[in-house]
């Protein structure tokens, strides 16, 4: 090479690109292409420079981008003339810190089919070893204490490698360059049982064998993965299963299940080929899908639902227990009800000693607790996140409008998330839970100061809930921000501002904000929303016909009282249907409908969660739910008979600047009517959704209509039904409306803290740290039938 014709270029990668197999690809690429210079990770991501022939410089930075390992995420590459040096040789430089860290941390990944083959390959050195992993695949999120992504900054960083594992590590050519994980039997990770107590029973192989001797036998396993713990039992012993939900005091959520491919999948559940897909990515969360009629499962497993939530092994120590066992195992999460995962050793014996019959742990710290992933498909093959947590947390998402200062959003209360954002770049934690405990809050304080030093963050400004008694808020309202300022956003325009966001928009948008609860700036409880408006402001244009929630708290447990509110709310209430009779005494029934009507203890709501209560307790569904959206869940699930005509809405006010009002009391009059001349309940179930599904695009066509906006999104926890989401934007599309749903991230709760950063950040970048918001009275509608 003549240096009178070589090139050099510098180039700065940016993404998530450490922990992926980058440095060992732009490694094997620069060593094709005969050029010399090095890689290396730094704080911002990786940066390359490389000389040689010019053509081959210009083929390298071609290449870069377009064939990248399977895990790199990559967001920007900055490239810059350098004058040449007459380097020949390429090196792997070592990592360097000199700003505040902005490179991206990779979720946890999959066991990979080159990895898989060699667990199961007897004459391989890992064959059985439940810890395998290399470049694209294992631990990434949950192992990482620092960036840059090195060995020493991960909790892999107390086991030293063996001469063999070292000498995969330094070799350019080795699938495990540069894995920062790896390791083998000699130098790894290992596997112990204990029992109860925490007495030590067996280690490695052995102690996976009297696990799964266990297992069959009925025994109770909590097992340590990447994230936590679970808590595992045979999925057809009924007894087995019944133990688990009275030992953790779990008496009605579904348990997850894990089989071992998605053949064993398919003789459990329906699956679409979305569905499949789902299950076998490299993320591998639970993807909920209908039972198939007589699948080998105890009942107790999903009591009440026909859907069962399944996924497949993502560790090398799932794959060898659904292999040994080769059956069904329930695996659902290690904690006693509302409590968060467990995921230290000791806090697992002492939280789960109860439950657990036996623990099989290892030696291999996790460093963020993070559950599993749920996620459903939808027709047309689109995702419906559920839960986003494992596998794709802590993938940053990009804001459509940059933050010119640094932005915690604390989220709600119930499916916490938070969020960390600068720049035009916001990282959503992984899945906290319902902020209702200590241990729950103290999960959350520590992800937001896990995150802050992850990515270099220092929150100088506060986005929460307007909620006052939201542990969250207090949380922000307590901070000490170094000159910062508090930003309170409204629930539901948090909702709407996390679709927009997600969808690298900044509006204006319609929207139907359903869910259950949420704090309007009336100080009335809302929850069946119709707004106009974009990430910094929004105007709340309808709504739902308000009723009381009687007793308050109360009727969010007790979904019968919500039956007795929209009772209360007719003009000439009937009698309630027979099983609700049978199952209220008649005392409590005139003692609720006295509360609904005078509101003592009754605040107002208008609530889309509470009406699909209402509607359930009415046609024999839940009178007492366990956990919370049940009754509304079995309302979904018991659906049945398509094409069914919708029940009546009526849609009303929208004149002389009035709002919209959803009227369901002619539906719930006819719901009343229909039970009692015995119409099937999953007619009922049917004609109810195309109901409000009908109303619901109505209104949103007529607010197109006056305001000439032409774009709708949908969301709040409500449009985790899959009936209802589909049923509106069917009809949407249909008029030729633009619509937009969550995609990347919950319809629910676990994307306000997303949706409060994007409107933090809108407002701060416009100037509008106070951007007004209008709120229409609470009308009574003018007749027009929907």
């Amino acid at each position: 090479m003549s240096a009178t014709v070589a090139a050099r270029t510098l180039l700065r990668v940016s993404g998530t690109v450490q922990g992926v197999g980058f440095r060992p690809f732009v490694y094997r690429l620069a060593g094709e292409l005969a050029l010399g210079g090095f890689v290396r990770n730094d704080d911002a991501g990786v940066t390359v420079e490389v000389e040689g022939d010019p053509d081959a410089v210009a083929e390298f930075v071609r290449r870069l981008r377009s064939e990248a390992p399977p895990l790199a995420r990559i967001e920007a590459v900055t490239v810059a003339d350098l004058p040449a040096c007459g380097e020949r040789a390429f090196v792997i430089a070592g990592s360097v810190r000199a700003q505040a860290p902005q490179a991206q941390v990779s979720p946890d990944t999959a066991t990979c089919p080159d990895c898989l083959a060699e667990l199961f390959d007897p004459a391989n050195r890992r064959h059985r070893y439940p810890f395998i992993n290399c470049t694209n695949c294992g631990p990434r999120f949950t192992i990482v204490r620092g960036v840059p992504y090195d060995r020493a900054l991960t909790t892999m960083a107390g086991f030293r490698m063996c001469p063999e594992c070292r000498a995969e590590y330094e070799d350019p050519g080795d699938r495990r360059f540069h894995a920062e994980p790896n390791a083998c039997p000699a130098c790894g990770p290992q596997l112990s049982l204990l029992d109860a107590d925490g007495v030590p029973l067996s280690v490695r192989e052995r102690a996976l064998a009297q696990a799964v001797d266990a297992l069959r036998d009925g025994a109770i396993v909590a097992v340590k993965g990447l994230g936590g713990f679970h808590l595992a039992c045979l999925a057809g012993d009924s007894r087995a299963v019944a133990a688990l939900r009275a030992r953790k005091h779990r008496e009605h959520k579904p348990f997850a299940l894990m089989v071992r491919d998605v053949a064993a999948a398919r003789r459990l559940v329906s699956l679409t080929a979305s569905d499949e897909m789902l299950l076998s990515g490299r993320e591998r969360p639970i993807v909920l899908a209908r039972a198939r009629p007589g699948a080998p499962v105890a009942p107790a497993v999903a009591p009440g639902l026909r859907l069962l939530g399944v996924m497949l092994p993502y560790s090398p120590l799932h794959h060898l227990l659904m292999h040994d066992l080769g059956e069904p195992l329930v695996m659902t999460s290690g904690n006693l009800s509302e409590e968060p995962i467990a995921f230290e050793d000791g806090d697992a014996l002492a939280r789960l000693a109860g439950i657990a019959d036996l623990f099989l742990v290892h030696d291999r710290p996790i460093r963020t607790r993070t559950d599993d992933s749920v996620l459903r498909s939808t027709r047309g093959g689109a995702a419906l996140m559920i839960r986003r947590s494992r596998g794709y947390a802590p993938t940053a998402l990009p804001l459509p409008v940059a933050t010119p200062r640094a932005i915690l959003a604390c989220g709600a209360e119930q499916k916490n998330t938070f969020c960390l954002a600068r720049g035009g770049r916001a990282w959503v934690s992984h899945h906290i839970g319902d902020l209702e405990n200590y241990e729950t809050l103290a999960a959350f304080r520590d992800g937001v100061e896990h995150f802050a030093r992850l990515y270099g963050v220092r929150p100088e400004v506060a986005a929460h809930d307007l909620h006052p008694d939201y542990l969250s808020t207090r949380y922000a309202l307590e901070l000490e921000l170094d000159g910062g300022e508090l930003v309170g956003v409204q629930h539901h325009h948090a909702h709407l501002a996390a679709v927009l966001a997600e969808h690298g928009e900044r509006g204006p948008a319609l929207a139907a904000i359903y869910d259950g609860t949420g704090y309007g700036i009336d100080g009335t409880i809302w929850g069946g929303e119709l707004l106009v408006g974009d990430l910094a402001g929004f105007s709340r244009a309808g709504h739902l016909w308000p009723v009381r929630l009687p007793g308050g708290a109360a009727a969010v447990r007790e979904p019968w009282r919500m039956a007795c509110a929209w009772l209360a709310a007719l003009e000439d209430p009937p009698a309630p249907p027979a099983a609700l009779r049978a199952g209220v005494a008649r005392e409590r029934w005139e003692a609720v409908t006295r509360l609904a009507r005078g509101g003592i203890a009754s605040p107002v709501t208008t609530s889309v969660g509470r009406l699909f209560d209402a509607v359930a307790a009415l046609c024999g569904g839940r009178l007492v739910a366990g956990y919370d959206g049940q009754a509304a869940a079995e309302l979904e699930d018991a659906v049945e008979g398509p094409g069914v005509g919708p029940y009546p809405f009526v849609l009303g006010g929208g004149r002389d600047g009035a709002a919209l009002v959803l009227d369901p009391r002619p539906a719930i009059a006819a719901i009343v009517e229909d039970v009692r001349r015995g119409v099937p309940r999953g007619v009922v179930a049917a004609r109810f959704h195309a109901g409000l599904g009908a109303v619901t695009a109505a209104a949103l066509v007529r607010l197109a209509e006056a305001t000439g906006i032409g774009t709708a999104v949908l969301a709040g926890g409500s449009f985790v039904n899959r009936v209802l989401l589909e049923h509106v934007r069917g009809a949407l599309r249909e008029r030729g409306l633009r619509v937009l749903v969550p995609e990347r991230l919950p319809p629910n709760d676990g994307a306000i803290a997303f949706g409060q950063a994007a409107v933090a950040a809108a407002r701060l970048g416009s100037g509008r740290e106070g951007a007004a918001v209008a709120a229409a009275p609470l009308a009574s509608p003018r007749e027009g039938r929907a």
